[in-house]
C-alpha cells in the first residue's frame, strides 16, 4: 500500500468549512477558503454536467442550494454557472477552477457523486482535470465503478470508496438488496482496488473497515462527525475525520 500519511494529518472538512449563519454556502469558494484559513483539508463534491463538465456540488437537484431548479446533469456547466446561490454571491465552480482556487495549499479529497447508473463520465473528467494538478488529491465514490474507472485511467491517483454498513437510509432506496450487500462488504475490492475508505461514523467500529484498516493498513476516514460522541467514535476507530458544523 502507498503511504498515506498525508491524507490523515490534518481533519478534513466536509464540503468546505462551511457556515450558512455567516453566509459560507457548502462547496463554494468561500467554504473552500475558510478552510484554507484554518489548515484544514478540503471534502469537495463532484457532479457531472450535459456537456461532460465536473461541478463543484453535492445535489443532483438545485433547489436546496441555489435559485435555480431541476436536475444538474440537464445542465451545462455555463448555464449552472449563472444560477445564484441561495445566501451567498459565490458561484458555482468547475473543479478546475476550484483547484486553482486551492493551489495545493491543502489536502483535496473530491467525491464522485453517482446515480449507479453506469455513467462514467464524472470520473473520466475528473482524471482528466487533476492530471495537470500538482497538489495533494484524492477521488473516492459510493459507486465502485467510479472506483475502478479511477484506476484504469490513472492507478497512480489516491483513490477510495465511501461506504456504510447497512445502506438503510431512504435514500438508497434505488439499490437493490444485493448491491447493498455487494457495497457493504465490499466485494468489489479486486475491481476498484480501493486504497482507503471513508466510512460512515455511526456505523463505527464497523468489520470491513476495521479489517482493511489492521491487516492491510488501509486509512480509514469518516464522514460525517457533527458531535463529540461522533468525534469519539472517530477517535477509536479511524485515522481522520470528515467533520461539519465546527472547528477541529
Amino acid at each position: 500500500m502507498p503511504n498515506l500519511s498525508w491524507l490523515t494529518t490534518r481533519p478534513i472538512a466536509h464540503r468546505g468549512l462551511h457556515d450558512e449563519a455567516h453566509g459560507i454556502v457548502e462547496n463554494t469558494p468561500s467554504a473552500a477558503l475558510a478552510a484554507i484559513a484554518d489548515n484544514y483539508s478540503i471534502e469537495c463534491d463532484l457532479q457531472i454536467t450535459a456537456d461532460g463538465e465536473a461541478m463543484v456540488f453535492h445535489d443532483d437537484e438545485l433547489e436546496r442550494l441555489t435559485q435555480g431548479s431541476g436536475a444538474l446533469a440537464a445542465r451545462t456547466a455555463a448555464d449552472l454557472q449563472r444560477v445564484a446561490f441561495k445566501g451567498t454571491i459565490d458561484r458555482m465552480m468547475t473543479l478546475g477552477e476550484y483547484c486553482d482556487l486551492i493551489a495545493g495549499r491543502v489536502v483535496l479529497v473530491a467525491e464522485l457523486k453517482s446515480r449507479f447508473d453506469g455513467d462514467l463520465r464524472v470520473a473520466q473528467r475528473a482524471v482528466a482535470v487533476l492530471r495537470s494538478y500538482s497538489g495533494p488529491f484524492a477521488l473516492m465514490s459510493f459507486d465502485p465503478a467510479l472506483v475502478a474507472e479511477v484506476r484504469r485511467l490513472a492507478p497512480e491517483m489516491t483513490r477510495g470508496i465511501t461506504s456504510e454498513s447497512r445502506y438503510n437510509h431512504p435514500y438508497w432506496k434505488f439499490l437493490t438488496a444485493a448491491q447493498k450487500r455487494s457495497l457493504a462488504w465490499m466485494t468489489h475490492a479486486p475491481s476498484s482496488r480501493p486504497q482507503f475508505i471513508a466510512h460512515y461514523v455511526n456505523d463505527l467500529p464497523a468489520h470491513i473497515p476495521q479489517f482493511a484498516r489492521t491487516l492491510f493498513g488501509i486509512p480509514v476516514l469518516t464522514w460525517t462527525v457533527r458531535t463529540d460522541a461522533q468525534k469519539t467514535r472517530a477517535k477509536q476507530s479511524a485515522d481522520q475525520m470528515i467533520f461539519e458544523g465546527f472547528r477541529a
